[in-house]
């Protein structure tokens, strides 16, 4: 890209940074409530999916219009893909709400990245990732706790069938792949698709503002690729970002369907 040097004018191709994920804090900064771009656009992630549940459940009715269809179908995919499909009827309605809000969280928030003027992903910062990991952690611990309360911990560490020499490799092991990697693996999971696809959606829109208005010459026509590209990496992140939501929440209820098998 250092050989793409423009005619006519000063504007030269700036690429993509990691600083594009730390913005400058507009209001109360330096306090434990600044906000910046990534907050903001959080804000209006939360508010728009507080606003739609609203419009869509506020007159419910037995045949279901459109719009409630549609809010019914998302439930209905966390409520039965998800949760009843891994954890059965009864598991599913006790976890029902964790796992609602995770799933529709995660989306709303991962969605910004691809809507104009917000155009990143309220989850492509730890934070937000981190809570949500911690929230899976906890339920996975209660769960568990609560199916048994002496054993949960017994058996997790020291699985049944296996020679007691043996523990002092399976043990360790199991410590760090059951109470460490998994809300590791939650956070960065999404924080980094989300973080990756962000950083390819600017690389080709700002590629394709540079090769048409400051590039000069032939480049344009190269602009119309980076263009095509951009889009189809745009219809790409929309479904990135239905999918990590789906997964998220899945791995979740997996989580949780361990915790309450029988064996514990």
């Amino acid at each position: 890209m250092h050989l793409l040097v423009p005619t006519g004018n000063d504007d030269g191709f700036h690429a993509p940074s990691i600083m594009e994920f730390f913005p400058e804090v507009f209001l109360f900064e330096d306090s434990p409530f600044a906000i910046n771009r990534i907050m903001l656009v959080r804000f209006i992630a939360v508010a728009a999916l507080l606003v739609l549940f609203w419009i869509g459940t506020r007159r419910m009715r037995v045949v279901p219009g459109r719009f409630q269809s549609l809010i019914e179908m998302g439930l209905d995919l966390v409520r039965v893909n998800i949760g009843e499909d891994l954890l059965g009827k009864k598991d599913a309605k006790r976890f029902l709400p964790i796992l609602t809000t995770i799933f529709f969280m995660v989306l709303f928030m991962n969605i910004t990245g691809v809507i104009p003027f917000l155009n990143i992903a309220g989850t492509s910062v730890i934070g937000v990732p981190l809570v949500l990991a911690l929230v899976s952690y906890i339920t996975f611990i209660y769960a568990g706790i609560k199916k048994s309360p002496k054993k949960f911990f017994k058996n997790s560490l020291f699985p049944a069938g296996v020679p007691w020499p043996v523990y002092i490799i399976v043990t360790p092991i199991e410590l760090v792949s059951t109470f460490v990697i998994r809300p590791v693996t939650l956070t960065l999971r999404l924080m980094m698709n989300m973080v990756v696809g962000h950083l390819l959606l600017v690389l080709f829109f700002a590629a394709t503002q540079f090769f048409i208005f400051a590039a000069g010459g032939l480049w344009p026509l190269l602009g119309i690729g980076s263009l095509a590209f951009g889009f189809a990496f745009t219809l790409f992140e929309i479904l990135v970002a239905v999918l990590q939501a789906y997964v998220f929440t899945l791995l979740t209820a997996v989580y949780i369907q361990l915790a309450v098998a029988d064996e514990h």
